[in-house]
């Protein structure tokens, strides 16, 4: 996450406070939130040292504010006598006038650790080999303090290049962690940047995208309304031509394939103002670029930015609007608080829906009818000639979990996002919508009226606001119904619908769990 250079220091009991900088809402000319979320916050942390784990050697890195509605979601980093701490971030939120309502931890007991290495850098290099099957770059160790467990001094080694996926190799950038002590792999940290999914493209037919004019009279599919985004070739930047006129509506057509990406791309940027007050794909006004002829049959997120492959006919681009929605999912569940770190498959499989409830807002949005909004995943794809690769209303169509067990953990990542997909679309449509979606069937033998597809976004928005890196699905389960209590203060329907929406998918209370009404 980019942020501010200029920092502000401010000193507090148990710790120290950095400031990077504050946003004071979705549009980048909004005046500065006031009152200044980020002192309260920090106030508050001062006041409770014992609820965030701090201790004397820690300092806290403040990171910019994020507005939704009514509340105000400040995230913070930790370092540890200077060491920066993996999973040592919360999230606090307040209203608009600054009281606090609530706060997200990811660190579950106070730090004392030796911050001075046993091993060398080399020795943590050696313990990643053959982690991936063919490496193209390694960074330097970096020294962290792993939080969990009360706190391991580990070094983290992000490895980029290829892994096996059955028999194709797919791109992949690798974070693994090394204790610093012992020279031990920690398995359950490992993560990977990269995140794929399937699909085929489609054409929206004629439709407007903002492309930018140069000074040379020539034009580039770069949109100057939505900063960062932009699509062009695999190995090239962004397409320039002298003409503003873009594709020829022929499957294969690398340009034409941009149209409909940037299209796309648009929809999702627009909704994310109009329906949940975010300020572009990362929060902060800015999009990513995207680029077309990736020779795979996927379409994934890298981290900075997409690449967009083809169909398993190579008969067209991965272009949909469910597709490209999703990938930009991703970047939504990196640029929220916690990052990508969710660990293990479990988290892994909340990145996932994450992308896919992001696709099916997007369409929703959009309402286009050569793409009519529904909870299906890659339904114009066909990518295998099987239809839909996943169902949000009932995951089990294609044999994924529809319902949460103590499986999910072990589970591949795409079918681990089965339950929270379920989970969306009760909240959404619940269990026998009216509207001509599907019914679905739930864990419980509940029924279930739904929120509306807006309103189950909010929801889930403004739970990603206080996600920490230690992100899981009961931890999902708590920050969305305290979303939606805090969001609706006036009423108990929404609270008390996700609730039955996360018990209709055999998710439980966990302790704590904020009282609807």
């Amino acid at each position: 996450m980019t942020h501010p250079t200029r920092w502000l220091a401010t000193t507090l009991a148990a710790a120290t406070v950095i400031s990077m900088g504050a946003t004071a809402g979705p549009a980048a000319a909004a005046p500065r939130t006031t009152p200044n979320t980020s002192a309260i916050a920090a106030a508050y942390a001062k006041a409770h040292p014992q609820q965030f784990h701090l201790s004397p050697r820690d300092t806290l890195v403040a990171l910019p504010v994020i507005t939704t509605g009514n509340l105000r979601f400040a995230p913070f980093e930790r370092r540890y006598a200077g060491v920066p701490v993996v999973g040592g971030d919360f999230v606090i939120v307040t209203d608009t006038a600054g009281r606090v309502l609530d706060h997200t931890s990811a660190q579950d007991s106070t730090l004392a650790v030796d911050p001075s290495p046993a091993i060398a850098e080399g020795a943590a290099l050696k313990a990643v080999l053959g982690k991936l099957a063919v490496v193209s770059g390694t960074t330097k160790p970096r020294l962290v303090v792993v939080a969990q467990g009360g706190g391991t001094l580990s070094y983290e080694v992000v490895l980029t290049g290829s892994k096996l996926v059955g028999r194709q190799q797919t791109p992949s950038r690798l974070h693994l962690f090394v204790d610093a002590r012992t020279g031990k792999l920690l398995p359950k940290l490992t993560r990977d940047d990269i995140h794929n999914s399937n699909a085929k493209g489609h054409y929206y037919g004629d439709v407007d995208i903002a492309t930018t004019a140069n000074p040379a009279g020539t034009y580039t599919m770069a949109d100057p309304k939505r900063p960062g985004l932009a699509c062009g070739g695999l190995i090239l930047g962004p397409w320039t031509q002298k003409s503003n006129q873009w594709g020829n509506g022929k499957a294969m057509d690398k340009q034409t394939a941009c149209v409909d990406a940037l299209y796309a791309a648009g929809k999702q940027w627009d909704m994310l103002h109009d329906w949940l007050d975010r300020n572009g794909t990362d929060g902060q006004g800015k999009g990513f670029r995207m680029r077309v002829g990736l020779p795979m049959v996927n379409a994934m997120w890298t981290f900075n930015m997409m690449l967009v492959g083809h169909n398993q006919a190579n008969d067209r681009y991965l272009s949909t609007i469910d597709v490209i929605a999703h990938e930009f999912g991703h970047a939504i569940f990196q640029y929220t608080p916690g990052g990508s770190s969710a660990p293990g498959n479990e988290g892994g499989g909340l990145n996932e829906s994450t992308g896919d409830i992001f696709g099916a807002l997007t369409e929703a949005y959009a309402n286009n009818p050569l793409d009519p909004p529904d909870y299906t995943v890659g339904e114009l794809a066909d990518m295998v000639g099987k239809g839909p690769i996943r169902y949000m209303n009932d995951p089990a169509k294609v044999g994924d979990a529809g319902c949460f067990s103590a499986a999910i953990p072990q589970t591949e990542v795409h079918a681990a996002a089965g339950p929270q997909n379920h989970w969306f679309y009760l909240l959404a449509e619940g269990s026998n919508p009216t509207n001509g979606q599907p019914t679905s069937p739930t864990c419980d033998g509940s029924s279930i009226t739904g929120l509306g597809v807006q309103k189950a976004g909010r929801i889930f928005m403004a739970a990603l606001n206080r996600k920490t890196s230690d992100w899981d699905t009961a931890k999902a389960r708590a920050a969305s119904v305290a979303a939606a209590h805090e969001l609706y203060p006036g009423s108990s329907a929404e609270c008390t619908t996700v609730k039955a929406a996360w018990a209709a998918v055999a998710v439980p209370v966990a302790a704590g769990e904020v009282a609807c009404g």
